[in-house]
């Protein structure tokens, strides 16, 4: 398996010119990333079970892994949730598949700032580009 392109940037770059500019006498000094954590709450899981459903699938496809259903830590009789009831779901990324979606991240990012420009300049466009930039987010996402 290749080292992702985020991670080699890392690696060969950003961890020396870190070493450098605040003078880390070791590598375990410098900063890095561990772990990214994904998560959404659902208000309405525990009367509308398709909300969680399409939420794990959503997770799902975004992330490629499968996520972890959450449940409430303790009662709270004002939003009539009991102990124990699912509010939500959860993924937590490391290593390369860490690197990996924050490369998908930034790319997707990059490119709605750049249809932003676009929509200023020439608004007949728009249409045009939000189904290319669709196309393209589900290419990213495979």
């Amino acid at each position: 398996m290749s080292i992702p392109n985020y991670k080699k940037k890392y690696l060969d770059e950003v961890r020396p010119h870190l070493m450098k500019k605040f003078e880390f006498t070791s590598i375990m000094q410098v900063p890095k990333i561990e772990k990214i954590t994904l998560n959404i709450g659902i208000g309405d899981a525990k009367n509308n079970k398709k909300a969680l459903q399409s939420a794990l699938e959503e997770l799902m496809l975004i992330t490629g892994q499968k996520p972890v259903v959450t449940t409430a830590k303790k009662d709270i009789s004002n939003f009539k949730v009991r102990r124990g009831f699912p509010v939500g779901c959860k993924v937590t990324l490391r290593k390369d598949f860490m690197y990996e979606f924050l490369e998908r991240l930034v790319q997707l990012h990059y490119l709605e700032l750049e249809i932003l420009e676009v929509c200023l300049l020439s608004p007949l466009m728009v249409w045009v580009i939000i189904v290319l930039v669709l196309k393209s987010k589900l290419f990213l996402l495979k």
